[in-house]
């Protein structure tokens, strides 16, 4: 069919246009010294506007690259609508600058779309301005030209985490957002049912609650997709799922959001916690240091740089032996830690700093502080085969563990009011001992970008009280 449609098109003799449109990234990032001296369309948003003699100089920007293109248009050009901000299209004759950039010389301009900066755009030209502020205009944010980097080093993020589970043989999952259960136990969890009360007069049913009409069963949005991972890793071996997950947790701290994005992965017939380790410390240096090479224009324009630890040999110890750390340096951290219970941020981020800034993993931790999926220690009954990975600028960044794969030992630890029969029964049939962990993607991106606010790593952040858009 498409094919009739192109003969179609050649029947009437449609003519493509000689000049197509080219983006920044293929002038700016890439050699077009063979293209200079022929004519190019560019299009975009405005940077800078400079009026000289007899030219104007006009710097724009697709969002392609964090590197803008100067536009040269002759003064001759009556452009009264051209201003900061506005959307333009230009064509003329790609040459070199005197000081050896590339530049347009355009005879072609149309002004798309006007700004109008003296009435309500919260953005000028040659401004800086604070996180808080800009934070306040979530839909003209990506404007800005640290966020839009702060954007395009997220999808190259993104793009390598999957690069790096597809060459270590994991397959991608997708596991649901719409879950009945639990995983974490901790009862922060978003309900979910209809809004329409026709639907829910429709769907009623005698001695049932009402989130509980549509599915039978109350639903939630998912805070973790480890549990379905588990069923497919014992059929697939090497799974992973990257996804949003929620927290209704009340607290509007630099480092939580209501809603977020989790890189979650699981495998099969492996029975030590090192296993995991050294897959995690694999996948973070693997990302970062791809991040780094290939965003390099955008990291330089967010200001941040290489990891000093990027090299380094993440440290490995027990959750006793980080506590006698804290415990001997009680007068520093103002307030002595507590035996058995989770390490604070600020004691999380001291243990870090202690270590040089190179992140450590904490291993064995007291069993009553972790949920009940996590299997024991070998060795030690009160401890769980779990660790913690805590690094600089965040604290905590992955949590992973063994699972607890003896079916007796799970059925006596399961709490009495969830429905996970289905997950106990995995331990039935064909099973194998498995672990994995998660790591929250926003975090990550905090630690290797040097970001302070989670809520500037992402586009629409949602927290407590703020939900815009």
């Amino acid at each position: 069919m498409f094919s009739k449609y192109i003969e179609k098109l050649l029947l009437l003799n449609l003519k493509v246009p000689k000049c197509n449109v080219h983006s920044m990234s293929q002038i700016c990032d890439t050699n077009c010294k063979e293209a200079l001296g022929k004519r190019m369309k560019v299009q975009g948003w405005v940077w800078a506007v400079r009026k000289m003699k007899n030219n104007i100089f006009v710097d724009i920007s697709d969002g392609s690259t964090s590197k803008g293109l100067q536009v040269v248009i002759p003064k001759s050009n009556k452009l009264d609508t051209l201003s900061y901000g506005s959307s333009i299209m230009a064509e003329g004759e790609l040459t070199l600058a005197p000081n050896g950039s590339i530049e347009l010389h355009a005879n072609d301009i149309t002004v798309i779309g006007t700004c109008d900066v003296m009435d309500g755009y919260p953005f000028a030209p040659r401004k800086q301005y604070s996180e808080e502020y800009i934070r306040q205009y979530l839909h003209l944010r990506p404007r800005t030209r640290t966020f839009s980097s702060l954007l395009r080093l997220r999808d190259l993020t993104s793009a390598s985490i999957g690069n790096y589970f597809r060459n270590r043989e994991f397959i991608n999952v997708h596991t649901p957002v719409l879950t009945s259960n639990d995983c974490e136990g901790a009862g922060e969890l978003f309900s979910v049912k209809p809004c329409s009360a026709e639907i829910l007069q429709t769907m009623k049913k005698e001695g049932v609650s009402e989130e509980e009409y549509y599915f039978n069963s109350k639903a939630f949005l998912t805070v973790s997709g480890q549990l379905h991972l588990e069923a497919v890793a014992r059929a697939l071996t090497r799974v992973y799922t990257f996804g949003p997950t929620f927290r209704a947790e009340n607290s509007k701290s630099r480092l939580h959001l209501s809603e977020f994005y989790m890189v979650e992965a699981e495998v099969a017939f492996i029975d030590s916690i090192d296993d995991i380790m050294d897959e995690v410390e694999l996948l973070i240096k693997s990302v970062t240091k791809d991040v780094v090479e290939k965003g390099a224009p955008d990291m330089h324009s967010f200001g941040c740089h290489e990891p000093q630890w990027l090299n380094k040999k993440f440290t490995r110890m027990t959750y006793d032996d980080a506590f006698k750390i804290l415990e001997n340096n009680v007068q520093t951290l103002e307030k002595p830690a507590t035996y058995g219970t989770a390490f604070s941020k600020k004691e999380e981020l001291f243990l870090v700093e202690q270590n040089n800034s190179i992140p450590i993993f904490v291993t064995n931790w007291p069993k009553e502080i972790k949920p009940f999926y996590m299997k024991a220690c070998k060795d030690d009954d009160s401890k769980v085969a779990a660790m913690d990975l805590l690094v600089p600028e965040v604290g905590e960044l992955v949590g992973g563990s063994m699972r607890e794969d003896d079916y007796k030992k799970l059925k006596s630890k399961l709490p009495l009011r969830t429905n996970l029969s289905w997950y106990l029964e995995l331990r039935k049939y064909g099973n194998v001992p498995t672990g994995g962990f998660g790591m929250g993607f926003e975090r990550f991106l905090q630690s290797i970008l040097g970001i302070s606010n989670i809520k500037d790593t992402l586009p629409f952040p949602r927290w407590p009280h703020n939900c815009n858009l």
